[in-house]
């Protein structure tokens, strides 16, 4: 008992998506048994489901996030036929028997018909009743605190993280960014990352074009319903890893993970394709200007914000509907910025 209540105190006091997985997944694995638990995530991409491992703890290691290996959403949710029908039924659990005789229990999070989390917890021997009792409790309260982490760190309109969200986020990725980018040669250094190819984290400001425009011909209602079908072509778009945020009125910012200059630039001209060959109900074809710039831990969130701002402003001065990276009209000479501390002047 007081294992439990020390696991819920745990639980409980984490203000953080990952860290909860974490929580989780130890109470769960210590209270039940488990040879193995995974929080895994549910992605919708293309009107198919995918499932990627979020968090894992084995028995005897410690619980961990799992960084995904590729840029691909993850593993088709046809390799997991129990949970599928689980989810197609909306119902509370699967159950399946793994090729080495263990057992596997599913617990999709259901949000109303919505479930973009799952538990999976595999057994070396059936579970007893008293196993099931107590993980259904821990996975009750990791559902409400998921729930409350949900209240406060996404936009009401369209579900999408916050701008609140978005800093914590930032700072995060500028923490995790390569220390090294600090020392001299840092310009030099990012020419050869972008032409070896090296992954990096990115940053892009996207914009709707002459959305004030909308709003004026077709009405709030309207413009709410444009912000919701992009935020939607968004989730769709960018891969499960990196993350989404409507940052404010019409404007909106992703985090890229570990991706090539290359594949980022294809991931996001991707999105604006699907934006423009988009019908929007009543208001026909919408269009996005998008600046992007390339993450590091020599600048702080103000500048690298203010480099994929600049790039974006390009991008609406030169046409609106195009894709601008900051470093390349740097390089061009098409920008020229002058850093000081943590501002940035732009001329």
């Amino acid at each position: 008992m007081d294992s439990l209540l020390q696991h819920m105190v745990d639980m409980t006091g984490h203000r953080d998506h990952a860290m909860l997985d974490i929580s989780v997944i130890s109470a769960v694995q210590e209270l039940s048994g488990a040879s193995q638990t995974r929080v895994l995530g549910i992605s919708t991409v293309g009107g198919q489901l995918f499932v990627r491992s979020r968090a894992c703890i084995r028995s005897g290691g410690a619980a961990c996030q799992e960084e995904p290996q590729d840029s691909g959403p993850g593993e088709s949710i046809a390799n997991y036929p129990e949970l599928e029908a689980c989810l197609r039924q909306r119902a509370a659990r699967a159950e399946g028997q793994g090729d080495d005789g263990s057992r596997r229990l599913w617990l999709p999070i259901w949000f109303g018909e919505r479930a973009n989390t799952c538990l999976e917890i595999t057994h070396d021997s059936p579970f007893t009743p008293e196993a099931l009792y107590m993980v259904n409790g821990i996975v009750s309260v990791y559902r409400n605190f998921q729930n409350l982490l949900d209240y406060s760190e996404r936009d009401s309109l369209t579900g999408l993280l916050n701008r609140k969200t978005f800093d914590d986020q930032l700072a995060r990725m500028l923490h995790a960014a390569d220390v090294d980018a600090v020392a001299p040669g840092l310009a030099e250094r990012r020419g050869q990352q972008r032409q070896l190819g090296t992954e990096q984290q990115w940053l892009a400001v996207i914009d709707v074009d002459h959305f004030k425009t909308v709003n004026d011909r077709f009405g709030h209602l309207y413009g709410d319903e444009v912000l919701i079908l992009i935020a939607n072509l968004l989730q769709s778009s960018f891969r499960t890893q990196d993350r989404v945020f409507r940052f404010g009125g019409e404007e909106f910012v992703v985090l890229l993970r570990s991706t090539t200059l290359e594949n980022a630039r294809r991931i996001i001209e991707r999105f604006r394709i699907d934006v423009e060959s988009h019908h929007f109900p009543q208001v026909g074809q919408v269009t996005v200007s998008i600046g992007f710039t390339s993450v590091s831990a020599a600048d702080s969130p103000v500048v690298t914000l203010g480099h994929a701002d600049q790039a974006l402003y390009f991008a609406k001065a030169h046409g609106r509907n195009r894709v601008c990276y900051y470093e390349e009209l740097v390089e061009g000479g098409l920008l020229q910025t002058v850093t000081t501390n943590d501002t940035a002047e732009f001329f």
